[in-house]
């Protein structure tokens, strides 16, 4: 494995995957098919694989050729769930993309909320991008109110963008900008100085400042080798 750190905050943990996770989130994923069905992307051609050591491969591959960085969240030493870095470039454009899912008994426990302030923060302070891109689809509260919660801002909408259970689905585009976070994405969620969104949909109110997250940042990082 060329890349070696985990980023952590209380009980959440952030890894690059393994192969020999394959396992784990075989029986993760095929244990919660319902949950996860509605939001995974299909392919429009054909049956989805679903070789879980084939897609591991897959994206190590994209991590080797510095455009993805894969990673599992655990909890307490257990898998339970994934957040994916996609679509890095570098030079004018300095973006990426993120995706994640998190285990049906694991939800509304402001885990996938760290995970995701976490890896922005990774992406903007130790990679060195400048934007964090994250496309929901409209059904998807639940992801909704993660991006709600740290403060990203709404761009747009895509028409038809994925291919997901069977069909094209809209996305909403939210995105932040290293200028708007200088402060760190999870500092500022954990302090409660995530400014009020505007979002042209209904959203529930949501409270920012989540007091069972614990304290600001603590970011654990042991580098074997540079991903730049």
């Amino acid at each position: 494995m060329p890349l070696s750190f985990a980023l952590t905050h209380n009980e959440v943990r952030l890894r690059i995957v393994r192969i020999k996770d394959a396992k784990a989130l075989e029986k993760l994923i095929y244990g919660n098919r319902e949950w996860l069905k509605p939001w995974e992307a299909t392919n429009p051609e054909g049956p989805t694989n679903f070789d879980i050591r084939a897609q591991v491969r897959a994206l190590l591959k994209q991590m080797d050729n510095q455009t993805g960085l894969p990673f599992v969240i655990e909890i307490d030493g257990e898998i339970v769930g994934q957040l994916n870095v996609s679509n890095i470039v570098f030079g004018s454009v300095s973006s990426c993309s993120i995706g994640y899912w998190i285990a049906p008994n694991y939800a509304g426990r402001s885990i996938t909320t760290a995970s995701v302030a976490l890896v922005s923060d990774y992406m903007f302070n130790v990679v060195g991008l400048h934007r964090v891109e994250i496309d929901i689809r409209p059904e998807n509260n639940s992801s909704l109110r993660v991006v709600q919660k740290l403060g990203f801002r709404y761009e747009g909408l895509k028409e038809r963008y994925i291919h997901i259970n069977n069909d094209w689905r809209d996305h909403y585009i939210f995105a932040l900008t290293y200028e708007e976070v200088r402060s760190g994405v999870l500092n500022r969620w954990v302090r409660g100085e995530v400014p009020p969104t505007n979002y042209p949909f209904g959203t529930k109110s949501i409270k920012h400042a989540d007091r069972n997250i614990g304290p600001v940042i603590q970011l654990l990082i042991s580098l074997r080798h540079e991903f730049l």
